[in-house]
Order: structure tokens, then C-alpha cells, then sequence
């Protein structure tokens, strides 16, 4: 029988129709006196739902929203949203205006929106907010799964198991997106020997578009339809599919809206093939020659990659990719093993059976970082081989250090706390100075009450969530067993928190290798402590899940359940808890393995006190004054040996420092010397590790100048981008066909004896081939070494011509000056003139043989 389906919700009075204009845009769930509107209605059943408001809308009883509409202190409140909301939201978007678009395969926004796993995810979505707040004229893609990410529910073993609920879509506040003419969009791509449909969603993150691809259309057959269901679901033939869509797919569906980006910034290499379908699109649409489009794209796109654990940097068979790049591959005019060998770094080119996103998106970006001061280094030393003929300070690949969304992971308690005694500019651009004695003359008394109340908070939702599995998990409850989940955790006492995603690296149990130790703080009457863990560990990293399975196992078999929790099925909502919840926030990855950390980092901004190893963030944001530093020791090569090192340093960290910190309250009932600590958590958080400071960054040495490029690259029918094309072909034909020829550089008298201050002169013979002086730069090239006599902080100086020889042969010098002491070491090069090429791959240089 074939049925008609349609939804009734309630009739919003004509007085609260403005809650339904903000359940159509996210920006509501980072603003709390929007969030309050909601929670005021029916706060049993906002939590029940968990923040989904289109749901929440359509559960609420049509006589409260008739109550509400005649509640004259509810409508001020109303008004009062509104006003702000209509002040910041634009009313009609501009596209034209649109010129930054930024790709990520998945965006964690808020938890009712499961379209993220981890960390990537929620940075992802902080960017967004913070382009929302500074107005950048930012759009994004990403893909709208259906069943998004698993939800995580472990059995009476402690082994987690999978479970994927759909996502209703007329539960998700996304609206069909349209062309110029009003027409909802529908794209497709050619996979070979079909196309795969994508309708096109919108979901607005305050100021910002979220341009979001759904296959689940009839004009796709079953496997297709599931491209978008999971979340890196499915073998690597389904995780292609999704990148396609993600790149090529999501560029298509700009065009197709109207939107003209100048910069595409790709969120890791999932959103790599986009630029196919930006060369695509110039040649096809604009008329760019394919290198005219390929110098253009490649100039103008920004790389940001996020791991340097092998596993996170995706690779695909080539027998599996190339049938599907031919297609796309032949609409750009481009040869398709010349498009495979931008995914293959230059050592591999002749064994290769793998192309990897990662090379393919620093290949294709003028701009590439890394997401912390740490992880820059971990990064060029990693992709070195890409550039195999410059040293690694001069891989052009740098770092902005990831931040969070102040406003999305802050407490209302302290928020209301730093709205009283804060300049008003504190969540955004503040003057650090001025932030730092601000937070520093907080009231002890009420910050520290402000936080006890998170940790309570904390407390009840863990009791709570405990209760919920238990019934699930349990077929023969006791009363008295009952009972024992309502009692789990103290709200008075010392509370560590170890939440992140469950993958081997991270180190989930390095507590349980001392367990005597652990046992003994956990039954401490005296001076309690208690831990509560959290994370999923990927569907297939069976690994990852025996982590879990242990924590949960010593916890039943030493009896301490009540004092060591493990919450099943981490998300945004809980993860705001324990951030907020927590007196100390563990991370004790295997550095240099985490990249960035942003969870600390949320921690930090809530006076939460870091304990972590020195990796990621936490390496360039300890001070010795905001937290502890978990010291590790080089000198253990072994991962076992290292482990049980760093379990130990641990423990003495909680024993002799954290412990008697936390309990010391010689001056009353306040522990002093752990707020002080905790205000220089809140300095370190809120100074320097917002995502406006990290988004402004990205404006300021990425978007800016990448839009100013591509304006110059496609003004007059890309005369600019032709030009480098042709210079482009005379250096390759001469630098990578071995034509250029440099001596070891001369030195004029004897470099023995030499002093700060004292200057000498260098000079060199080259070869320039049919290369003229003004388009290379020949270059002493100098700086400190290494045991290995490798040269580890470079300097270069421009040398010029002293003697024209005839047929390209010049001699060249300059002078050089000892400006710092050290064991240096000095030869010369030729490089392309100017800066243009000095991020391309490998980019053109020539050392002497």
C-alpha cells in the first residue's frame, strides 16, 4: 500500500514566529540568551532532544507555545535575540561577495548535527563560526550524512559496538539550495561509467553557508545512495566516491549557485580533487588554456593538513583512482598520468602503487600549514622528500596553530563571569595585556564557585548517563547494583578527564601501567581522586577499543566503578561538560603524534588546568605557571620503554604536585595556589587560542593574499598566469633538464679564525643555459650545521654579476657577513628569480655537483 507522508507541528503564534527564523540558522547554539529561549519552553524535553530545535519545535504542546506568546518577560527576551540576530545576520546573501570556500569532509557544529567523528570535525565547525563573527565572506562544503557518524554503545565486556540511527532531514535546520533563478540545485559526477545525483542543502552557521551534498535521491541506484550515509563508511571505493563528491561535486554545486570563489581552502586532503574541477571549470567555462588554469588553481587554493600519523594522511590504489580520474582528467584537457603523479612524491615516481591526498593537496596549494608550532616541524620534516633539493627550514610549509570558538565552549557560569569583569572585547580581539590583568584580578571566591558548580554539573549528567546505559546494558538490575550507578563520582572532589578520540597513539591507559599506584589514589580516603574517560575508537581499530575495554574492565574488577567511569558515546554535548566539568584535563599522546590538541585547549578557556605531555599546543603553550608538563626522555627509542617512562613521570606529577595543590586550602576554603593556576589557564586559553585569532590568521597570511593573486592571475584574460606559464616552460626545460651548471662558491683569503663582525667575499662560476641573469637568483647560500654537517637554519645572499663570459657563462659574487658564533657551513645555488616558485613542487634549483 502506498501511503502519502506528511508532518503536522504545532502553529507558532504570529508573537514567537521568529523562533522559527532562528531554528533555520545554528547561530543560536553559541549565543546563550538564544539557547535560553529554547531551554525556557520545556527544559526536560530541549534535553531530551539535544539541541534539535526543528524536532524540539514540533514536540512542544501547542497551549505552551499559546502560554508563551502572552508571557510578556518571554517576548522581551525574544525581542531582545532578535534584534541582535537581525543586527549581525545579513537578510539576502551576496554571492558575489562569497570568496573564500572552504571544503571539509566533515563539520562538528553542534552534536543534533552528526555530521563529524572527531577533533577535524569541530574545527572545522569553530572555523566556521569565527569567519560567522569577523563577517569573512567565507562559504563551505561538506557532504550531509544521513547517518553520520556511529553512535557508540558498549556491551557488558566493555567492547564497543557500532549503531548508525538516521538523521531525520526535516529534523536538520538545512533548507534546499538554489540557483540564481530560484531553482533548487542538483549536481552530478561521471564514476566511470555513471553519474552520481546530489541534491544541495544550505545550513547556515550564523553569517557563513554550509553548502551540504546528499545522494539519497531516487535517481540513484542503492550503492550510490549510500555514498553519504556514513561517515567514513564503507571500503576505499566508497571513501573515493565521497572525495569525489566532497571536491569535485562541491565545486560544481558553487557554480551552479553562483557563487565565483578565488580561494578554495581544502580542510586536509579529503577535499583534494576540488581542484580538478576548479581547472575544469576555467578551461570549460572561462577558456583558460589547461596550464593557464592549472598555474591559476594551484596559486590560488590554501592545504591545511591536520595529522602526521600515517593512517590520517589518505591513499588510494592507483588501479582503483585512475579509471575515475580519466574522466575527469579528459574535462579538464589534462593528461591522467600527469594528474596521478601530483598525488606521488618525486622518490616514488617509478615504483609507486599508491597516490596520496596529501601530496596531491600540497602539490596544488600555494599555501600549506601545519596546526600547531610543533606540528609545522613535524610536517616539513615529514613531506621533505616533496622538495628533496632544499633544506627543511626552507620547506614551505608553515603553521597556524589551531584555536577554539570561545563563545561555543565556554560555560555560561563563567561567561557571566567574564562579562562583569572583563573588557568588553574579551572573547574577540582583546588586548592580551589588558585580558591578562582582567583575569588575574578575577574574585577567587567566584571563580571558584563558578567551576564547582560546572564540576556538580558534571557529576549529575554522569550519574545520569550511568543510569541510562544501565538499564540498557542489563537484563537482571539489583536494586542495590541500581543504586550504585545514581551514587558514581563525588562533586567535591579532584576530578581528571581524558576525552579524544580512542586511537592507540593517544595513550588512553597509560594509568593502568602502574595499577597499584592508580588503585591507591582512587581508594584514597584522605585526598580522593577520581577519572572520568570518554572516545570512541574507529569502527575498525580494534586496537582502539581494547583500550576502552581495559579501562572499563579494571574499573569492575578493582571494584572502583564509582571513582574511574568510562561515558559511552562521546559527542559536542558531553564533551562541553567535561571541558567545563573537570579540574584537570589529560593528554598523554606519543609525541610528536598530536598535532594540535584543541581539547585542551577548551579546557584552558574554562580554567580547567592542563596536564600533558609537551606535543601539539600544549608545547608551545606551557609556561611552567598554567598547568604540567608530563617530561619525557628521547632517549627511550622504544614505544614500550618510553610508555612506562612517561606512566611514571605521570604518577609523580599527581602525587607530588597535583594532589596536594588541588587539597592545599591553608588560607580557608579555597585552594589558592590551584586558582592562581587556574587564571593562567583562563590567560594562556583566552589570549592566544581562539579561533578568531586562528581564522584572522588564516585571513591574514592565506586568504588575503591568495584573493589579491587571483585577481592578478585572471585580470586581462589571465595575461598575468599566460606569462608564468611561459617562464615556467623555459625553467623546466633548463632546470630539469640539467642545462645549468654552479661551482662551489670561493671564498676571497682563509675562513679560519673568523669572528662576529668579520665580513669575506665569495665568488662562483655558472652555467645559465639559455636562462638571461634577470630570471634566476644566484645565491651564497649559508647557516649553522649539524653533526651530519647538514645545514639546519639557513641563510642566503643574493649574488651578482662580476663578469659576463658569453654563451651563459657568468662568474657572480657578494659579500658576506659573520652576523652570530656557531660552526657554519657554505655553498651556492641558482634558484628562479623572485618568489613566485618558491612553493611550488619541488620547485626549480640547481647546487653544484
Amino acid at each position: 500500500m502506498e501511503l502519502q507522508l506528511y508532518n503536522v507541528a504545532p502553529r507558532i503564534p504570529d508573537e514567537l514566529k521568529f523562533l522559527e527564523t532562528l531554528s533555520n540558522n545554528i547561530w543560536w547554539c553559541w549565543h546563550p540568551q538564544a539557547i535560553e529561549l529554547f531551554v525556557r519552553i520545556n527544559p526536560n524535553l530541549w534535553r531530551d532532544v539535544s539541541g534539535s530545535v526543528k524536532e524540539f519545535l514540533r514536540m512542544v504542546p501547542q497551549a505552551r507555545l499559546e502560554e508563551l506568546a502572552r508571557d510578556s518577560g518571554y517576548i522581551r527576551q525574544l525581542r531582545a535575540v532578535q534584534a541582535e540576530f537581525e543586527r549581525v545576520i545579513p537578510k539576502q546573501d551576496d554571492v558575489s561577495k562569497r570568496t573564500v570556500a572552504y571544503f571539509s569532509l566533515e563539520f562538528g557544529i553542534h552534536e543534533s548535527i552528526r555530521i563529524f567523528s572527531g577533533g577535524l570535525g569541530v574545527l572545522a565547525g569553530d572555523h566556521l563560526k569565527a569567519a560567522s563573527d569577523l563577517k569573512l565572506p567565507l562559504i563551505a562544503v561538506g557532504l550531509l550524512y544521513r547517518q553520520g557518524y556511529f553512535r557508540q554503545v558498549l556491551d557488558r565486556n566493555g567492547w564497543q559496538t557500532e549503531h548508525y540511527p538516521v538523521s531525520e532531514i526535516h529534523n536538520l535546520p538545512v533548507v534546499r539550495g538554489c540557483d540564481p533563478s530560484g531553482k533548487p540545485v542538483t549536481i552530478s559526477i561521471r564514476l566511470v561509467d555513471r553519474d552520481l545525483y546530489a541534491a544541495v542543502w544550505v545550513l547556515w552557521v550564523g553569517n557563513v553557508p554550509l553548502l551540504l551534498l546528499d545522494t539519497e535521491l531516487p535517481q540513484n541506484p542503492p550503492d550510490l545512495r549510500e555514498v553519504t550515509w556514513r561517515l567514513y563508511g564503507g571500503d576505499k571505493r566508497m571513501r573515493l566516491h565521497q572525495e569525489l563528491l566532497l571536491g569535485i561535486g562541491g565545486f560544481k554545486a558553487l557554480v551552479a549557485m553562483g557563487y565565483s570563489p578565488a580561494v578554495c581552502h581544502m580542510n586536509e586532503g579529503h577535499a583534494g580533487f576540488l581542484s580538478l574541477a576548479r581547472i575544469s571549470h576555467l578551461v570549460n567555462d572561462v577558456g583558460y588554456e589547461p596550464d593557464v588554469a592549472l598555474e591559476t588553481v594551484w596559486r590560488s587554493n590554501v592545504f591545511t593538513t591536520h595529522t602526521p600519523v600515517p593512517a590520517g594522511n589518505e591513499v588510494f590504489d592507483i588501479n582503483l583512482v585512475r579509471p575515475y580520474l580519466e574522466v575527469f582528467a579528459n574535462e579538464a584537457h589534462l593528461n591522467v598520468d600527469r594528474v596521478i603523479r601530483w598525488g606521488i612524491p618525486i622518490n616514488e615516481r617509478d615504483h609507486a602503487s599508491e597516490m596520496s591526498m596529501t601530496v596531491f593537496g600540497l602539490r596544488l596549494a600555494n599555501y600549506s600549514n601545519g596546526v600547531s608550532r610543533l606540528h609545522g616541524e613535524v610536517a616539513r620534516e615529514m613531506w621533505k622528500h616533496l622538495w628533496p633539493q632544499r633544506s627543511v627550514s626552507e620547506i614551505p610549509i608553515g603553521h597556524i596553530t589551531n584555536g577554539v570558538h570561545i563563545a561555543s565552549w565556554v560555560s555560561t557560569r563563567l561567561w557571566g563571569l567574564y562579562e562583569r569583569y572583563l573588557t568588553p572585547k574579551w572573547a574577540n580581539n582583546p588586548d592580551k595585556a589588558v585580558l591578562a590583568a582582567g583575569i588575574r584580578s578575577l574574585p577567587d571566591e567566584e571563580l571558584w564557585m563558578a567551576h564547582e558548580l560546572c564540576r556538580q554539573s558534571l557529576v549529575r549528567r554522569a550519574r545520569r548517563l550511568m543510569q541510562n546505559n544501565f538499564r540498557y546494558l542489563t537484563d537482571d538490575a539489583s536494586a542495590a547494583s541500581f543504586a550504585k550507578k545514581k551514587n558514581v563520582l563525588d562533586p567535591d572532589i579532584l576530578t581528571v578527564g581524558f576525552a579524544r578520540r580512542f586511537a592507540t597513539y593517544k595513550r588512553g591507559t597509560l594509568l593502568l601501567r602502574n595499577p597499584e599506584r592508580l588503585i591507591a589514589l582512587l581508594k584514597d580516603k584522605t585526598r580522593p581522586v577520581q577519572f572520568i574517560f570518554a572516545g570512541k575508537a574507529h569502527p575498525a581499530d580494534d586496537g582502539g577499543k581494547r583500550l576502552i575495554q581495559e579501562l572499563i574492565q579494571f574499573a569492575q574488577r578493582e571494584n572502583v566503578q564509582d571513582r574511574l567511569l568510562f561515558l559511552e558515546n562521546y559527542d559536542i554535548g558531553m564533551a562541553r561538560s567535561l571541558v567545563q566539568g573537570v579540574d584537570v584535563w589529560l593528554n598523554t599522546p606519543r609525541r610528536p603524534q598530536e598535532a594540535s590538541g584543541t581539547s585542551g585547549m577548551k579546557a584552558a578557556v574554562n580554567g580547567v588546568i592542563n596536564c600533558s605531555i609537551l606535543d601539539g599546543w600544549w608545547a608551545e603553550a606551557y609556561n611552567g605557571e598554567n598547568g604540567w608538563a608530563i617530561e619525557g626522555n628521547d632517549y627511550y627509542t622504544e614505544d614500550e620503554d618510553r610508555d612506562n617512562y612517561e606512566s611514571q613521570e605521570l604518577f609523580n606529577l599527581l602525587e607530588n604536585e597535583i594532589i596536594p595543590c588541588f587539597y592545599e586550602r591553608a588560607g580557608g576554603d579555597l585552594p589558592v595556589r590551584w586558582i592562581k593556576r587556574m587564571k593562567e589557564s583562563i590567560v594562556t586559553g583566552l589570549g592566544d587560542f581562539s579561533s578568531t585569532r586562528m581564522v584572522e590568521d588564516y585571513d591574514r597570511m592565506f586568504y588575503r593574499p591568495a584573493t589579491k593573486a587571483y585577481e592578478e592571475l585572471t585580470a586581462d584574460n589571465a595575461a598575468y598566469a599566460r606569462e608564468l606559464v611561459a617562464r615556467k616552460e623555459r625553467y623546466v626545460r633548463n632546470f630539469d633538464g640539467g642545462k645549468l651548471y654552479i661551482e662551489q662558491p670561493k671564498v676571497d683569503g682563509s675562513l679560519e679564525n673568523m669572528h662576529v663582525g668579520d665580513r669575506f667575499r665569495v665568488s662562483t662560476r655558472v652555467y645559465l643555459g639559455e636562462l638571461k641573469p634577470e630570471e634566476v637568483d644566484v645565491e651564497a647560500y649559508y647557516g649553522t650545521v649539524n653533526a651530519h654537517n647538514e645545514i639546519i637554519s639557513s641563510v642566503s645572499e643574493k649574488m651578482h654579476v662580476l663578469e659576463n663570459f658569453g654563451n651563459g657563462n657568468y662568474r657572480y659574487g657578494c659579500e658576506v657577513t659573520c652576523k652570530v658564533s656557531g660552526r657554519f657551513g657554505l655553498t651556492g645555488r641558482i634558484k628562479a628569480s623572485g618568489k613566485e616558485w618558491d612553493n611550488s613542487v619541488p620547485g626549480f634549483m640547481c647546487w653544484p655537483k
